[in-house]
């Protein structure tokens, strides 16, 4: 009777345990990727001028290179950049679409871009001249039948100050029409439909030029961090480094909806785990119990024989976990060979529009499947105490007199 009941015991512990693995690993991989992702664009820390009615017309800030180099020099800094950003609108002979254009400088690292160039190359930005160049996105490349080498027209509203000596010297702002050519220089394609839809990247300077803002004015600073998990610490630095004029957000309140969403995956993950723990250990339990209840006779000799009841529960313990470890063992082999299938074949694919990727991410840790493992085990070992207690009931004589 026992052996269909341990073969059952030890399926659930393998397949527990290899949801569990994967589990972990898509879930870490997913976030993995869209940070990564998120990162691309906003960076992990941005420096602004402080501006209760942040927009993409942002006023312009002038640093001291003293601070950027005080900033370059903190442990957890990677890079730092300048960028601006503008809003316009794209003309095609057919089609018009609104944008985003990003400027970038000569220290705009494209390392993070690079794998998601689906043609052409990135921008070149050389100090001395204005690139005419522009960097588009294969999303709104589609849409608007692109293709590289192609003129495009852009056209903006720039504000501009004006001096009216009739009111006491006062300046007023007034908006006027420009419009600038541009020649598709690549595209990019991230799957991510937020940045994709209408993104471009060009010269800082034309953005300058555009706003009429001298050489060193830029929109803010971007900044990557070495180490992701010291994101609240680097921001309390670069804080206290730039002083209150200037305001500096993390990609967290950023994109403060997408990380709730990534916070929301992080529970259901503990869920889930939590499940297949349990099912796991009441597999283990039901094992044990029959096994115990099997085998009445063979605890009644061993008590006869001056056997306690810590000594045979050691018995049924070394028992269960070898069965144990036998579905830890299956249960890692599944988990294992799903996730480097995964990696290699993106066999399991998801929707681009909804999750933002286009194959269930994995992110394959051995010290994720350790602490699985070792979970498990102790859990289950625990739980199997349980059983083992229906050991002080069973007395000799009855136990003889069962069999």
């Amino acid at each position: 009777m026992s052996s269909p009941i341990v073969k059952i015991g030890i399926t659930g512990i393998a397949l527990g345990v290899a949801v569990m693995i994967i589990t972990i690993a898509v879930v870490t991989g997913f976030q993995q990727q869209i940070i990564n992702k998120i990162t691309t664009f906003t960076s992990h820390l941005q420096i602004n001028d402080y501006d209760p009615n942040q927009s993409l017309e942002p006023n312009p800030i002038t640093f001291d290179p003293i601070i950027i180099d005080e900033i370059k020099s903190s442990p957890n800094i990677q890079h730092i950049q300048s960028f601006a950003t503008k809003n316009g609108i794209l003309k095609t002979k057919t089609e018009n679409e609104g944008i985003v254009l990003k400027g970038v400088s000569t220290d705009y690292d494209w390392s993070f871009l690079k794998p998601y160039i689906s043609e052409g190359t990135a921008l070149h930005i050389v100090r001395d001249t204005i690139s005419k160049d522009i960097f588009v996105s294969q999303t709104l490349a589609n849409k608007l039948n692109l293709t590289l080498n192609q003129k495009l027209l852009v056209y903006f509203m720039t504000k501009k100050k004006l001096a009216d000596t009739a009111f006491r010297g006062q300046n007023f702002i007034d908006y006027e029409p420009r419009v600038r050519d541009f020649y598709v220089k690549g595209f990019f394609n991230t799957g991510f439909s937020d940045f994709d839809k209408n993104l471009v990247f060009v010269d800082i300077k034309q953005i300058q030029k555009l706003n009429y803002w001298k050489e060193n004015e830029v929109a803010g600073y971007e900044i990557y961090l070495k180490d992701f998990q010291l994101l609240e610490s680097s921001l309390e630095n670069i804080n206290d480094m730039v002083g209150y004029q200037y305001t500096v957000a993390s990609v967290k309140q950023l994109q403060s909806a997408i990380f709730s969403w990534l916070d929301m995956i992080d529970v259901n993950a503990i869920i889930i785990i939590t499940l297949m723990v349990l099912v796991a250990a009441i597999n283990m339990i039901s094992a044990l119990l029959i096994l115990i209840l099997e085998r009445t006779n063979l605890v009644g000799i061993l008590k006869s024989l001056g056997s306690t009841n810590g000594s045979v529960r050691k018995i049924f313990f070394h028992v269960s976990l070898k069965l144990l470890i036998k579905g830890l063992f299956y249960g890692n082999v599944i988990a294992i060979v799903f996730c480097l299938l995964q990696s290699q074949f993106k066999i399991a694919t998801l929707n681009p529009a909804t999750y933002y990727l286009d194959a269930v991410p994995i992110n394959f840790s051995l010290m994720h499947i350790l602490l699985v493992n070792v979970g498990t085990i102790i859990t289950c070992l625990l739980m199997m105490f349980l059983p083992t207690l229906i050991l002080n009931k069973i007395t000799p004589m009855k136990a003889i007199r069962f069999s």
